[in-house]
């Protein structure tokens, strides 16, 4: 088994980690194994039986060139500062560079408590592992930047959360796990010259363009901005909703990071939080968008004393980058929805057509996954689907009638516009219910269901007979979804 780690991090940023060792569980087992990523990455596991792939993706070996560590970093989390965080229930253990010269870092998610844990087991159960394998996996298919998941692996041991569960490692592929939390932690406890270091290692690592610009630190700050606000026009675009975006689940490289209490929009609401912890809304469907702009502002904030080092002209720089995000975002995000709409062009009047648009949704409680699959058949000149999700069938008359001007003015034919809507609009998601049926059975034993879903969104895209209920909303009387951190 071949990893070739190239350890970046752990060579040049002492100081910034802390060394740590993943607990030994005691009867390891694979779940699933993510041969396709394993391949992207340049990472050869032929002839490892299942059992060298449990051993060694729950930590119960640590391959050779592997230097273990715990990253440190703080966050803002619901809005409250907390100055020390860091890696409490995972474990970096190096970085590969794969065959495209990307690189990126290996890490253990559950494997046993760090310098970092505050009392914590360190531990995770197998439920959070699986939803995050599956809808990381998702995110992945349907184009939305992620972190990946290249293997689950049980523990063979129980973890004790609200009741016992059974214990799982998952192995999470990213970028990096550069946070804002991560510049916090060091503009809090250390100031300009750690600042520094960490930027100009982001940038040597993430965007090397950036190495020559004036202010390194400030043109590191507009590249992450642009990043997260493509980053959330895509949440955005596909119904999903983080649940927890404190600064410290908020990665630099752009990739959605830590899915905890995720989960995706079924009928549409602007104000839809499923989060069991989040109980004022904070981080609903409608709000991510304000407080990306939020946390960019904490970003802004800890790069300061480095952007100041190099001009202290540029405070002000960095402050009008800042003020720039709602426009900037709001740019981005109309680009998506005309994509999901099929308009080819830009028009003078989208923003009134796609804010009206959100409103009907929000009015008629549409199936916001199905709704624009359905638009897609309206053009083929099949109007039932759009029928079964309204609640009358001229309920949307008047904005329908509006598209269908603003498509007949685009340049390509009806069908045309319903191909491409198509190639955008995903029609399997990880519905909140079949999830939950997945991970129960799972966590009894069952890994069929989950491993049916998984399959089913690793492909959101193409019609396949059979799988017509991977496509309906919850039932009305499925009562309200509430998902937990697991930690």
């Amino acid at each position: 088994m071949d990893f070739a780690f190239e350890n970046s991090f752990h060579d040049s940023m002492e100081g910034f980690y802390a060394p740590a060792e993943a607990a030994k569980p005691s009867a390891p087992e694979l779940l699933l194994f993510n041969h396709a990523l394993a391949e992207r990455l340049g990472i050869d596991v032929a002839g490892a039986t299942d059992d060298q792939l449990a051993r060694v993706f729950s930590g119960a070996e640590i391959l050779e060139g592997a230097e273990p560590l715990a990253l440190a970093y703080a966050g803002h989390q619901f809005g409250h500062f907390s100055p020390q965080l860091g890696d409490g229930r995972a474990l970096l253990l190096g970085e590969i560079v794969a065959p495209d010269g990307a690189r990126f870092d290996v890490q253990l998610k559950g494997s046993g408590p760090t310098a970092f844990s505050r009392n914590g087991d360190g531990k995770a159960a197998i439920g959070p592992v699986l939803r995050e394998f599956l809808v990381s996996e998702a995110m992945a298919a349907m184009g939305v930047p992620t972190t990946r998941a290249l293997a689950a692996v049980a523990t063979g041991d129980r973890v004790q959360r609200e009741r016992a569960h059974p214990g799982a490692v998952l192995t999470r592929i990213a970028s990096s796990h550069i946070r804002v939390g991560t510049f916090q932690f060091f503009a809090a406890h250390f100031g300009a010259e750690h600042v520094a270091q960490l930027s100009d290692y982001s940038i040597r690592r993430h965007f090397p363009d950036l190495a020559d610009a004036a202010n390194p630190h400030l043109a590191l700050l507009d590249r992450v901005i642009g990043l997260q606000c493509e980053l959330v026009s895509h949440w955005l675009g596909v119904g999903f909703i983080h649940g927890v975006m404190n600064t410290d689940n908020v990665a630099i490289s752009g990739e959605t990071i830590d899915y905890g209490p995720c989960a995706f929009m079924d009928r549409f609401a602007v104000n839809t939080v499923f989060s069991s912890i989040d109980a004022n809304g904070r981080y609903a469907y409608g709000r991510q968008p304000q407080i990306m702009h939020w946390n960019m502002a904490r970003f802004a904030e800890a790069l300061l004393p480095a952007i100041h080092r190099v001009s202290p002209e540029d405070v002000e720089a960095a402050k009008a980058i800042v003020d720039a995000v709602p426009g900037r975002f709001r740019a981005s995000w109309h680009a998506k929805v005309r994509g999901k709409l099929g308009l080819s062009g830009e028009g003078a009047d989208d923003g009134e057509l796609i804010d009206s648009l959100f409103d009907e949704l929000e009015t008629h409680a549409v199936d916001f996954t199905s709704f624009f699959r359905a638009l897609a058949m309206l053009l083929r000149g099949d109007g039932a689907m759009l029928e079964s999700l309204l609640p009358s069938a001229d309920a949307m008359a008047p904005w329908i009638a509006a598209w269908w001007e603003r498509i007949e003015h685009d340049s390509m034919g009806p069908v045309e516009h319903a191909d491409a809507m198509d190639a955008v609009n995903p029609l399997y998601i990880p519905r909140n219910h079949l999830v939950e049926e997945a991970l129960e059975a799972a966590e009894a034993g069952d890994l069929a269901p989950w491993l049916k879903l998984l399959g089913v969104v690793r492909n959101p895209y193409e019609v396949r007979p059979g799988l017509e209920r991977f496509t309906l909303p919850a039932p009305a009387d499925a009562g309200p979804y509430k998902t937990f951190c697991g930690t």
